[in-house]
């Protein structure tokens, strides 16, 4: 019989990168790394990564509370509780909580190449490295993942 993963409240790898925090609840070891799975929180106010492109995978976003701004190229969609976006490889994007309140989302990556970059920034974190636009830049590259130059973030 197939072993199924089951992850509850408060249960999975809690990785800090800044001001919010990820809960690994799928890594791939469960999926034959076609899916990897997050749970994101983000405080009021706090900006997301540079805007970027991923080559090698699609990543799924849905908002489970609070109100996350999406700019995709130079658009901003401000998606509510119960919003679903998915960005295909190649689409500039980024994403930011600028409301009062605290957002959680849902996080999907397939395959699941972006677990191990949250890994890398929470070794950068636990180092004392600062995490800037160009040291995130600088991970991405192991990942697929390049910035959106043509766009401002």
């Amino acid at each position: 019989m197939a072993k199924v993963s089951i992850i509850g409240p408060g249960e999975g790898e809690l990785i800090v990168s800044g001001p919010s925090t990820i809960r690994i609840l799928e890594d791939g070891s469960n999926t034959e790394h076609r899916l990897g799975m997050g749970e994101i929180t983000i405080p009021p106010h706090t900006p997301g990564p540079p805007q970027h492109r991923h080559a090698q995978h699609d990543e799924g976003f849905y908002v489970l509370s609070g109100r996350v701004r999406f700019t995709v190229g130079q658009e901003d969609y401000d998606a509510g509780t119960g919003t679903w976006v998915m960005v295909p490889p190649g689409a500039p994007h980024t994403f930011a909580n600028v409301s009062d309140e605290t957002a959680v989302m849902l996080n999907t990556f397939t395959p699941d190449l972006y677990v191990q970059y949250f890994r890398d920034l929470r070794a950068m974190v636990d180092s004392g490295q600062p995490l800037s636009h160009d040291s995130i830049a600088a991970v991405w590259t192991k990942y697929g993942t390049e910035p959106s130059t043509d766009y401002a973030s």
